[in-house]
């Protein structure tokens, strides 16, 4: 695959990881909570997902605009491939820990294999090097020098 079309797809996989982000968590921590939502609170969805909600929106937010120019965002991208990796990492590890969690194993088929979804699409998409300072240098997306 050349540059321009590893470009293409990244702004594509912005947008949907992006859309999903803003719009997506809440319905799935709603309607699929044993695999979305780690603690249920008395009406719903806990304090603590509501959180997440708001955080995941805001980068959801972020990624959307990063899809419009995707070379001058490097460092949220990269944010939000290496943060997935730790965070579905983290919560795999616990859905196997001890008191308390074991009715989380349901994660291992919901979240955590989205993250790590999400961090192998961008990670993939994303130049790297050599081919992202041509692509900087060669396109609308060149960063000022």
């Amino acid at each position: 695959m050349n540059d321009v079309r590893r470009l293409a797809c990244l702004r594509i996989v912005l947008v949907i990881v992006g859309l999903i982000a803003l719009f997506g968590l809440y319905p799935l921590m709603r309607f699929w909570p044993s695999g979305w939502a780690w603690e249920a609170g008395h009406e719903g969805l806990s304090e603590y997902a509501l959180m997440i909600v708001g955080i995941y929106a805001t980068l959801g937010v972020f990624l959307l605009n990063a899809s419009r120019e995707p070379l001058r965002h490097l460092s949220l991208i990269w944010f939000t491939v290496w943060s997935s990796i730790v965070h579905g990492a983290i919560m795999a590890v616990q859905s196997f820990g001890g008191d308390g969690h074991r009715e989380h194993l349901a994660h291992l088929l919901g979240d955590v294999p989205a993250l790590f979804i999400v961090a192998a699409a961008l990670a993939a998409f994303t130049p790297r090097g050599a081919a992202a300072r041509r692509l900087s240098s060669g396109s609308r997306d060149a960063q000022p020098e």
